[in-house]
């Protein structure tokens, strides 16, 4: 169970990469952009829709980045007041509410890429990309955040994550007891 939650960790750590990569393209769109505008004093065509299209793309593909290293939003108000097996409880009651979410998202995210493959929709400005290209971030995005969001259900059962920051000092101690990290890598 190790190898399967630390090849889904470096899935999400190459997902963090992608999306660097995306936002850094968006910023070179936006540097051509103005360069184009108001130094060649020529019209802009693609920028506008490629900056919008990879930075929607970074934010979907890097979402399983961010959850990996625990970058959502977290109220964690309960878990204070609850010891080690609540918060083990509740995080996979979460975690599993969260995987479900993403799944049905990816499921119509699919149906949705595929129907703009298969009739070939295009955008209808001067650029007219294909729609199946942007449309692929929903799908790949989510899915990708299911897979992390399962990842977190078993290292949370095997003991190899606490989830809320931790079980207290007990429960850190008791991991590092056994020799495994509470932190992920």
């Amino acid at each position: 169970m190790d190898l399967v939650i630390r090849a889904i960790w470096g899935v999400s750590r190459a997902c963090g990469v992608i999306a660097a990569a995306f936002l850094l393209l968006a910023v070179a769109a936006v540097c051509h952009l103005v360069f184009v505008r108001y130094v060649l004093n020529e019209s802009a065509i693609w920028q506008h829709e490629f900056v919008t299209f990879a930075v929607i793309g970074a934010t979907l593909i890097g979402s399983p980045y961010v959850l990996l290293k625990r970058g959502h939003v977290n109220v964690d108000l309960l878990p204070l007041y609850l010891g080690p097996r609540g918060k083990k409880v509740m995080g996979l009651i979460s975690a599993a509410a969260a995987f479900a979410f993403c799944a049905v998202i990816t499921y119509y995210g699919w149906q949705f890429w595929y129907e703009a493959w298969v009739n070939d929709w295009r955008f209808s400005s001067v650029w007219g990309p294909p729609k199946w290209i942007p449309y692929a971030a929903i799908p790949v995005g989510f899915g990708l955040t299911a897979l992390q969001y399962l990842a977190d259900m078993l290292a949370i059962l095997n003991g190899r994550d606490v989830p809320f920051g931790g079980g207290g000092l007990e429960a850190r101690d008791a991991l590092s007891e056994a020799g495994v990290e509470a932190e992920r890598p």
